[in-house]
C-alpha cells in the first residue's frame, strides 16, 4: 500500500507500507501502491499462495491477477490474456492446465494456460450454456471439496441461475442444477457441514440489493430459500456477491463473503467489501458479520480486530458554527455533536501521531448519505480530504476507518467538516486511533 504524508502542503512524501487489516469500502492498494483492480473476481489457492483474478475496469475488463500469502498484501501479476470485455473471470483447474472462465458478449469464454500466471489463450470462440444454448450474464465458480469436480455457476437466460459441470477437457458440460425461482445473478457457492450454500444477488444493475442465500443437501438437489444474509435495509452493505472463500485453518474454518462495491458504472472507482460469515449448518443460516476492520489468520483460520490506542470525544473538541453537543444513547459517553453542516466544524487538537501511516476511525452518522459528504483537514493541509473518496462506506455505517500519516507527537490537528445540500447534517461521536 502506498500512503502519502500530510504536512504543510497536501502531499509531501510517499512510502510503501504493509497492509495489516481488511477494511471494507476502503481504497485497497497493491504492494506497488496502485489501486487493486480485480472486480467481479474470485480466488484460487495453490500451496500457501492465494491468486485473485478479476476484471480490470481501467483496461477494458481484461482479466488481471494478484497474489498474496496473507489476504492482505497483494502483489500485482498483470493482465493474464490479450482479451477485453471479459466480465467476472474465475479460475478453475479441471485438468493439468489452468483455465479462466468469464463472460464475453454473453457467452462463456474459456482461457487456457499451462501455467497459473500468464500465458492464457482463448480456447474456442465462446460457448452457449447446455442444455438449451443459453447466453448468460454473471460467472461464478465452485469446486466441490467432496470429489474435486469444478462447476460453472451462471445467471442464464430466462432468469435461470444454473450450475454446469466443467468437463475434463475444459468445455462446459451438462447442467446439474438450476434455480428458477426469481431474478437472480452474481452466484457464489460454498460447502459446509454437508450442505451446499448458494449466495445470489438481485438484478438491480450497479446498485446494491439484499443478496440472498439458498441451500441444498446435494449439488443436484432441491433448493430451499431465499434467506437473507444481512439486514434488508443495508442492501448487503451496498455490495454485490462475487465469490465465497473458505479458510480451513488449524483452529477453525472461516468463510469469507467477497463482494464488490460498484460505482454507478462498474468502473475503476469501485471498491471491495469482504466480510467473515457466521455459518450455522444445523439451522442452515448464513449471516455476514460486519466489521469496519478485521483480518483472518490464514494458518489458524482465526479472525482478529484492531485494538483502540486512543480516543478523542467530539464533545471535548472545539466547535464552530451550528455544531453543538447533544444526547446520544448509543454513544460511549452518551453524548455526541450534531448539526455539523457546511458552515460548521469540529476541531480535534493535540492528536497524537507516530509519523507513520496509521488507521484513524471516524465515528459518525449522517441524515442522508446521498446529500453530502464528511471532510477532514489534517494539520495545515489546505485542501480537505473527502472521506467518502477514501472509504465508500462513509455515511452508510457509523464507523469509517481511513489511513493517515500524522506528525510524531501530540502536535496534530484534525478538523472535521461537512459539505452537501443545505439540509445535510452529520452527527459525530468521536475519532479513534487504532493499533
Amino acid at each position: 500500500m502506498l500512503v502519502c504524508k500530510l504536512g504543510f502542503v497536501l502531499v509531501t512524501s510517499c512510502l510503501a507500507v504493509a497492509t495489516t487489516w481488511i477494511v471494507p469500502g476502503a481504497v485497497w492498494k497493491d504492494t506497488k501502491g496502485q489501486k487493486i483492480d480485480a472486480h467481479g473476481g474470485g480466488i484460487y489457492k495453490q500451496g500457501n499462495t492465494f491468486y485473485w483474478v478479476g476484471q480490470s475496469a481501467s483496461t477494458g475488463e481484461t482479466p488481471y491477477m494478484y497474489s498474496s500469502t496473507d489476504l492482505l498484501n497483494w502483489v500485482p501479476l498483470g493482465a493474464q490474456a490479450q482479451i477485453q470485455g471479459m466480465w467476472r473471470p474465475k479460475i478453475a483447474r479441471p485438468n493439468g492446465k489452468y483455465w479462466i472462465y468469464g463472460q464475453v458478449n454473453r457467452l462463456v469464454q474459456p482461457l487456457e494456460s499451462s501455467t497459473l500466471v500468464g500465458g492464457y489463450q482463448a480456447h474456442g470462440s465462446g460457448e452457449h450454456l447446455p442444455p438449451n444454448g443459453y447466453t448468460y450474464s454473471d460467472t461464478g465458480m465452485f469446486q466441490d471439496p467432496n470429489d474435486g469436480t469444478w462447476y460453472l455457476l451462471t445467471s442464464a437466460d430466462h432468469n435461470n441461475l444454473q450450475i454446469n459441470r466443467i468437463n475434463s477437457d475444459g468445455s462446459v458440460g451438462n447442467r446439474v442444477n438450476v434455480l428458477a425461482t426469481g431474478a437472480y445473478e452474481a452466484p457464489g457457492m460454498f460447502y459446509a457441514g454437508g450442505t451446499y450454500f448458494l449466495i445470489v444477488s438481485g438484478k438491480t444493475g450497479w446498485r446494491g440489493n439484499p443478496n440472498q442465500m439458498f441451500y441444498s443437501d446435494s449439488i443436484s438437489g432441491s433448493w430451499h430459500g431465499p434467506y437473507p444474509i444481512a439486514p434488508s435495509s443495508s442492501n448487503t452493505y451496498g455490495s454485490q456477491n462475487t465469490f465465497e472463500l473458505a479458510i480451513k485453518g488449524t483452529k477453525r474454518t472461516t468463510y469469507i463473503y467477497m463482494g464488490d462495491l460498484w460505482d454507478s458504472k462498474g468502473g475503476p472507482s469501485s471498491n471491495y467489501l469482504w466480510l467473515p460469515m457466521s455459518v450455522d449448518t444445523g439451522a442452515k443460516t448464513v449471516t455476514l458479520d460486519y466489521h469496519s476492520m478485521w483480518a483472518v489468520d490464514v494458518n489458524t483460520g482465526e479472525v482478529s480486530f484492531p485494538a483502540s490506542k486512543k480516543r478523542y470525544e467530539a464533545e471535548d473538541a472545539i466547535l464552530s458554527g451550528r455544531a453543538a453537543v447533544t444526547a446520544c444513547d448509543q454513544c460511549p459517553t452518551k453524548r455526541s455533536v450534531h448539526r455539523i453542516d457546511h458552515e460548521s466544524e469540529v476541531i480535534f487538537e493535540n492528536v497524537t501521531g507516530t509519523g507513520q501511516p496509521e488507521w484513524v476511525s471516524f465515528h459518525y452518522t449522517v441524515n442522508n448519505p446521498t446529500a453530502g459528504d464528511a471532510h477532514i483537514y489534517v494539520n495545515d493541509q489546505p485542501v480537505p480530504l473527502n472521506i467518502s473518496e477514501l472509504n465508500s462506506r462513509a455515511g452508510y455505517h457509523h464507523t469509517v476507518p481511513v489511513q493517515l500519516t500524522l506528525k510524531p507527537g501530540d502536535t496534530n490537528t484534525i478538523r472535521f467538516a461537512a459539505m452537501g445540500t443545505s439540509d445535510f447534517e452529520v452527527f459525530l461521536d468521536g475519532i479513534e486511533l487504532l493499533e
